[in-house]
């Protein structure tokens, strides 16, 4: 069946640059974002109950603009200011910069990988006598926590924020070609709105192991996958499939 509507499961970028605009545009299809989750605050002073003080720490971790966002959110309920001394280890670039919404980026120290969690691992390896702040969600992946264990470095992990579903009941009657997921916790939301979902014709795209485990738990099919070595973005993966599918 040939793709016509695509349903990105995050929110609307905002920036018709953005790359799922032109393809959208080069394939003439009707193109929706809605976030199948929301990110809920945690007060700051939930990080005093389990003891952990911000200015024990001379570096943080962030691995997603909602980390960062939330971090100097707490930063400010709490007014602390962290000391120019702070480093900053980041999974890529662009997380760095958008640090700039909130601070003076060139007065501070700057680590970041290029988006691949093993490569800000490593430079966090480099720096194992830091004593680390987590920022994150109540639901993340065991890969950081799980490799600063294992190599004993001093961290603590602070929970700012939780990640709940949206209300997605006014799709209930809206059909989409593809919908595409970007985490498990997606794939929980479409079920806890659609108890009864079934695929059907609908393709689904999923990006990430962990994504695409939870599609295969649902018992759902991932038609299209990224990041693969043929296709390191999902734009890529999806445009090679419509053109196949359409042709």
């Amino acid at each position: 069946m040939k793709v016509k509507s695509i349903l990105i499961s995050q929110p609307d970028p905002g920036d018709k640059k953005n790359a799922y605009y032109p393809l959208a545009e080069k394939l003439n299809l009707k193109l929706d974002f809605r976030p199948f989750i929301q990110v809920e605050p945690l007060p700051g002073k939930d990080l005093r109950k389990n003891k952990i003080n911000i200015l024990d720490h001379t570096a943080i971790i962030l691995t997603s603009r909602n980390a960062v966002d939330h971090l100097f959110r707490v930063l400010e309920e709490l007014k602390i200011e962290p000391p120019i001394t702070m480093k900053y280890f980041c999974m890529n670039e662009g997380i760095s910069l958008y640090t700039q919404k909130y601070m003076v980026m060139r007065k501070r120290k700057m680590f970041f990988g290029s988006g691949n969690e093993q490569e800000m691992l490593s430079l966090i390896k480099h720096h194992m006598k830091e004593r680390f702040l987590f920022p994150c969600s109540d639901i993340r992946k065991d890969t950081i926590p799980n490799f600063l264990k294992a190599n004993c470095i001093n961290y603590s992990e602070a929970v700012m924020y939780r990640t709940v579903n949206a209300d997605l009941s006014d799709l209930a009657d809206v059909y989409y070609d593809i919908i595409v997921f970007f985490s498990p916790a997606d794939i929980k939301s479409l079920f806890d709105n659609f108890p009864d979902f079934k695929q059907n014709n609908t393709r689904i795209a999923g990006w990430g192991k962990t994504t695409n485990d939870a599609i295969e738990q649902a018992k759902l099919v991932n038609n299209i996958s990224a990041p693969t070595a043929e296709f390191p973005s999902m734009v890529a993966a999806l445009e090679a499939y419509i053109k196949k599918v359409n042709a």
